[in-house]
């Protein structure tokens, strides 16, 4: 408990530039321990009955409350700043490992901020593939608690689809649009920032794992930042280029032969093919001969 006092008045006093520093500070803290407790569930209303049941703030109005969790001026870049330089020893090996991924938290409400109807890949047959749900992008820290690992998460975004923008911009203020890749870049970087000791390896799935993420990272942070993930089905490794035999005006190779054990072009066209419903495509690898 002497840890967690000393954690929390770190966080009670990023609300020190606040109008209202006193009492957002005090709610901040005290909501967090009614999220810790095992009372009950973490809605807003439980946690007001837990306020007033467990921590005697039974002259909190409840309009007020409601307001203070969901508004905008709780200082959250600075308390997950103040987060981050409290966590003991985050490098593993001179390597600070990150993991990148996105994912859906399925809701029922139709006034919750963030829901759209999302694509589920990993939908079951009794499930929808299209559920009411907010799709969140989100950066952890690979780290070993206790001789097991576990994933602390450090960043997250919500992501809004460009129709989602555009039909908001008409009613609400504008709202900018980011891809996925963009929210990953600008999380990373803001991490960088903290974490300057050691080299960044990213790990991430086949979607991410692309030049569009490590291009911009890779120019940002240079040789301080390596990406680690799964190749897609496919995906073609070729050799590095030899020296070119020919001589001529010929542009010199700009990739050997296929590597062993990889996709050959024509199977993956044949895979690209099945994976858009069967339509065929005009390639000259795939095309059968004789005709």
């Amino acid at each position: 408990m002497l840890i967690l006092h000393d954690l929390l008045k770190k966080l009670k006093n990023e609300f020190e530039i606040s109008r209202k520093a006193n009492d957002r500070g005090i709610w901040f803290i005290y909501t967090l321990l009614a999220v810790i407790l095992p009372f009950t569930s973490s809605k807003t209303s439980n946690l007001l009955r837990c306020l007033k049941t467990l921590f005697g703030f039974g002259w909190i109005p409840k309009n007020p409350f409601y307001r203070f969790m969901a508004s905008p001026k709780i200082p959250w870049s600075r308390l997950w700043t103040c987060l981050w330089k409290m966590i003991p020893e985050p490098l593993t090996g001179d390597r600070l490992l990150l993991l990148l991924d996105d994912s859906i938290n399925p809701k029922t409400g139709k006034k919750i901020f963030g829901c759209a109807r999302v694509f589920d890949h990993a939908a079951k047959q009794n499930q929808s593939k299209y559920p009411w749900a907010q799709n969140i992008v989100m950066v952890g820290l690979l780290k070993t608690v206790k001789g097991r690992w576990a994933c602390l998460p450090l960043s997250y975004r919500f992501y809004h689809m460009k129709k989602t923008v555009e039909a908001w911009g008409v009613k609400k203020p504008a709202l900018e649009f980011k891809t996925k890749i963009d929210q990953a870049v600008e999380m990373v970087f803001s991490i960088a920032e903290i974490f300057q000791q050691g080299t960044i390896l990213l790990i991430t799935d086949s979607w991410f794992g692309n030049d569009s993420l490590y291009k911009p990272l890779n120019q940002g942070l240079g040789r301080d930042f390596h990406l680690l993930s799964r190749l897609r089905c496919n995906n073609t490794i070729y050799d590095m280029p030899g020296q070119s035999r020919r001589k001529g005006p010929d542009c010199p190779c700009r990739r050997g032969a296929p590597a062993h054990g990889s996709t050959p072009p024509a199977i993956a066209c044949a895979a690209k093919s099945r994976r858009h419903g069967g339509r065929r495509f005009r390639n000259r690898r795939t095309r059968p001969q004789g005709r």
